[in-house]
């Protein structure tokens, strides 16, 4: 194994009794984790804080079996050891990377394969905001959604990392672009990055406002809730809808007729849990098509504000207050 200058102990942020509120986060000293065959170690500069730590927080979202119990998703920073096999990197290569946990903390591991390099120009906080998010819209809204030039593509939560991201390369691939968010500030924001129409649902009522524009062929959407049913009112024939999450419930009475009629797709996924080669191939395909649309500029991270790793739990206290736009990052 090669390596330089890796520390036997390290800081990571530790969770008070399991589970808990904010400031149920505190830094705690722990052995350094050691890359296994086809593994490399990052000595982590910046992690992205998401919704799904908050979750995992609270007691209601564990690691997949084999993750870190500490949480994190994504990071950005320098490769310090590589395990057997990691034939790609070198010792100080800069890269980002998606993880199954351990991204709060000075140091992590994660499968080879799933680190990217980190984009020319970016700094370590932009770096660390691109995995989950990146990773999550190719996922959903290329693949499951199968979203194309010309077509209309609308996203729920337009101000939250993954809307942020959702307008970019929904734009970057040349669709038209409907956000929603709450609030007259936040749908004025998300005109600013880059959508053609901006709803704001505190106001406003979607479904009208999507079939006057035309109808939508595409949306992502994590509220569920009543949303479910209006999403599928907004399809326009052949259209699809993909939920990445409930924060509103998943349990809805709903009428499918126009599911039925129009030929619309309903599908849902989560990333975290998939197989290590599947999100291997997910990393090769975003670093062939989405890499190219940042080194264009046409995908800018949004970073809203950062914290020190020690100060975590204020992270998850700003993040869980709402009124962010973009990511929050952890930096070392």
């Amino acid at each position: 194994m090669s390596e330089l200058n890796v520390p036997q102990t390290m800081i990571a942020i530790a969770i008070r009794d399991g589970k808990g509120a904010a400031d149920a986060l505190h830094p705690s000293p722990t052995e350094t984790p050691r890359p296994d065959a086809g593994q490399i170690l990052i000595r982590i500069h910046a992690a992205g804080v998401n919704r799904p730590d908050l979750l995992q927080r609270q007691g209601a979202y564990p690691p997949p079996k084999g993750a870190s119990e500490t949480l994190g998703l994504e990071v950005a920073g320098e490769v310090a050891a590589l395990g057997e096999g990691a034939l790609r990197w070198k010792v100080g290569d800069k890269v980002c990377a998606l993880l199954g946990g351990g991204g709060y903390a000075e140091y992590c591991v994660v499968d080879a394969r799933h680190a990217l390099p980190m984009p020319e120009g970016f700094d370590y906080a932009q770096a660390a905001g691109l995995p989950e998010t990146v990773f999550t819209v190719f996922t959903n809204v290329f693949e499951r959604g199968r979203l194309v030039e010309g077509e209309t593509f609308m996203v729920h939560g337009a101000t939250s990392g993954i809307g942020v991201t959702a307008i970019q390369m929904a734009k970057a691939a040349g669709a038209r672009v409907i956000a929603t968010s709450r609030g007259a500030d936040k749908a004025a924001t998300a005109l600013t990055l880059g959508a053609d129409i901006s709803i704001d649902t505190k106001t406003q009522d979607f479904v009208a406002e999507s079939k006057a524009a035309g109808g939508v062929d595409v949306i992502l959407d994590m509220v569920g809730g009543d949303f479910i049913q209006k999403n599928i009112d907004s399809l326009r024939a052949d259209g699809r809808l993909v939920q990445i999450a409930y924060q509103a419930g998943a349990k809805q009475e709903l009428d499918l007729m126009r599911m039925l009629v129009n030929r619309l797709t309903y599908t849902a996924s989560t990333l975290r849990a998939r197989p290590a080669d599947e999100k291997a191939r997910l990393a090769r395909a975003i670093e062939e098509r989405v890499w190219p649309w940042i080194a264009a500029g046409k995908i800018k991270p949004v970073i809203d504000r950062t914290f020190p790793l020690a100060d975590a739990a204020a992270a998850h206290a700003y993040l869980e207050a709402g009124s962010h736009v973009g990511k929050v990052v952890l930096v070392n």
